[in-house]
């Protein structure tokens, strides 16, 4: 194996495996959803407005870039809004719960946090030659900069205005 079909493989390897657990995740928020109101209401009491809406997009949400990412479409893009799920989640949710996600009950950060790292990471490397965006000249693997850019407005700059737009925290009892 030369060094270019290595890197390929590292990409493709890394772009299934982020996409399956972006879908796999959504998949079973489809489940949740399914079950009754409890996603929007515990999404409410994080302090995000319209707990329904926000149940429904974080799910559609993760459902949409889960394939993208396994198939190589579009694929700065996907990593970005992998990066910006995992970030809204990290802020709204985990931030303040320490660094561990197996310490029960506190479900820390690590988790999300490493995801946003590795989205942002691998979006700048785009998708690798073996991906559809290359197959069809979307999206050519080889632009970093071009490829963060995208990955960093969508991630960073979709979690500021998602923030902005929907989250209201509460503010603790003095």
């Amino acid at each position: 194996m030369d060094s270019i079909d290595a890197v390929n493989l590292a990409l493709l390897a890394a772009r299934v495996w982020v996409g399956a657990v972006m879908l796999i995740h959504g998949w079973n928020h489809v489940k949740a959803l399914r079950a009754g109101p409890g996603m929007a209401n515990w999404l409410t009491g994080l302090g995000l407005s319209h707990g329904k809406l926000q149940a429904l997009m974080l799910t559609w949400a993760e459902v949409g870039v889960g394939p993208l990412l396994v198939l190589g479409v579009l694929t700065p893009l996907a990593y970005g809004g992998a990066a910006s799920l995992m970030l809204v989640a990290w802020i709204t949710n985990h931030r303040d719960k320490g660094f561990f996600i197996t310490a029960r009950p506190t479900e820390g950060w690590e988790y999300v946090a490493t995801l946003v790292v590795l989205s942002l990471a691998l979006g700048a490397l785009g998708p690798g030659e073996w991906a559809i965006d290359d197959a069809i000249d979307l999206w050519t693997y080889g632009n970093p900069a071009r490829s963060l850019a995208v990955a960093a407005i969508v991630g960073l700059g979709g979690t500021a205005a998602y923030l902005l737009a929907f989250w209201r925290p509460r503010r603790a009892s003095s």
